[in-house]
C-alpha cells in the first residue's frame, strides 16, 4: 500500500487524503462534503480516502490520531492538515490557496 500511496500523493494536482475509520459518525458526516468538493472541483483536486483501521502503519507515519483527519499533499509533501469536519466552501478554499 505504501508504495502505492507515495506514487497517488507526489503529483502536481492536490491530493486531500482523508483518515477514516468505518465506526466514526464525523467520518460519516464527511463523506458527502467530499463528494461534492470533487464534484464541484473535477480534475483540480484528487481526493483519496485511507481506512485507518485497514492501514494501520500508514497513519502511525502520518501522525493521525483521530478520524477524520484530513491532510492535503501536493507533489508528495504535507502542506495543510487537520481533525474533524470541514465544510465544503472552507475544504474548497483551503485546495485553492495550495
Amino acid at each position: 500500500m505504501k508504495s502505492s500511496f507515495n506514487t497517488i500523493i507526489d503529483s502536481e494536482t492536490p491530493v486531500l487524503v482523508d483518515f477514516f475509520a468505518t465506526w466514526c459518525g464525523p467520518c460519516k458526516t464527511l463523506a458527502p462534503i467530499l463528494e461534492n468538493v470533487k464534484a464541484e472541483m473535477g480534475d483540480a483536486v484528487k481526493i483519496v480516502k485511507i481506512d485507518v483501521d485497514k492501514n494501520p502503519l500508514l497513519a502511525a507515519n502520518y501522525q493521525v490520531r483521530g478520524v477524520p483527519t484530513m491532510v492535503l499533499f501536493k507533489n508528495g509533501n504535507p502542506v495543510w492538515r487537520q481533525s474533524g469536519v470541514l465544510q465544503k466552501d472552507d475544504l474548497i478554499n483551503v485546495i485553492k490557496s495550495h
